[in-house]
């Protein structure tokens, strides 16, 4: 397995710009799947263009650091690490450098997945999906380029609260990415990097139909819930079921970062009304 690290301007929303910092150019970083025994064979490189170091500690690693000082690399380097994979679950990994909370607010997170050894039941669809927050020295909704604002992290007052790394990324009017058909099942990897609030995850118009807290896949679910805490440097995995069509809004239910900030995705699901279910009377 590789990971590039790269430091690349891109839109936060029409017109904002950010210089992020990514693992493999994407936010979250790519989503990593492995089976309780495996071992990962890791190179991390830091692309040339860069200006800082970095490194990667996985949540999911028994060693220092979480294999974070093995794999420290400067601009125009790479390391290599391995490790076994023991126990499982959904885990945020992370960029863990000095300014650590600088380095995940601007995108460097993911989820390593660690499936138990039976593997996870069958499901018709799985998404992934990653919340942080980023701290600019603009206003929300400022055009132009944005910095970043180590003042406003310390007092934990972000500009943007976003999922995958863009307002709105995953919605019908930008990267329409999440779609179902009526009866089919959904699993979803939920990672929060943060670097400092946690989310009130929750799916407007349903219900969380499974729900392993923590990413703690040896535990029994909880079943049927309506808002599960996710903590930042934590994940959770969850699952949905689909019986009518319609817009399935997935969000941080603290609304104002909903509304203000950026932190919304959306399922389509596609198909027949079933008026014994959902009757929008006329």
């Amino acid at each position: 397995m590789e990971l590039e690290t790269l430091e690349q301007v891109a839109e936060v929303e029409p017109g904002v710009t950010f210089t992020y910092m990514t693992f493999n150019g994407q936010v979250p970083g790519p989503f990593i799947r492995t089976r309780v025994g495996d071992t990962v064979d890791l190179i991390i490189r830091n692309h040339e263009d860069n200006s800082m170091v970095h490194n990667v500690d996985f949540h999911a690693c028994r060693g220092p650091g979480g294999g974070a000082e093995a794999t420290n690399v400067a601009p125009g380097e790479e390391r290599q690490l391995r490790f076994k994979v023991t126990y499982p679950g959904a885990f945020v990994y992370h960029c863990a450098v000095a300014n650590v909370d600088y380095h995940i607010s601007a995108g460097m997170f993911g989820i390593i997945l660690v499936e138990p050894e039976e593997g996870l039941p069958e499901v018709d669809h799985e998404f992934y999906l990653g919340q942080h927050e980023l701290y600019t020295n603009g206003k929300t909704g400022q055009k132009g380029h944005h910095e970043f604002d180590f003042t406003r992290m310390a007092m934990e007052d972000p500009t943007y609260v976003l999922m995958n790394g863009e307002k709105y990324a995953i919605t019908p009017d930008n990267y329409a990415e999440m779609n179902v058909k009526t009866g089919e099942t959904a699993r979803i990897f939920y990672g929060v990097g943060g670097p400092n609030l946690f989310s009130s995850f929750h799916p407007i118009g349903s219900v969380w139909d499974e729900v392993w807290e923590q990413g703690a896949l040896a535990s029994e679910p909880m079943r049927y819930v309506q808002t599960t805490p996710v903590l930042p440097g934590s994940a959770c995995v969850a699952t949905m079921s689909f019986p009518v069509p319609g817009d399935f809004k997935l969000v941080d239910h603290a609304l104002s970062r909903v509304a203000r900030k950026g932190a919304l995705a959306i399922i389509t699901a596609e198909g027949p009304e079933d008026t014994d279910v959902f009757d929008p009377v006329r």
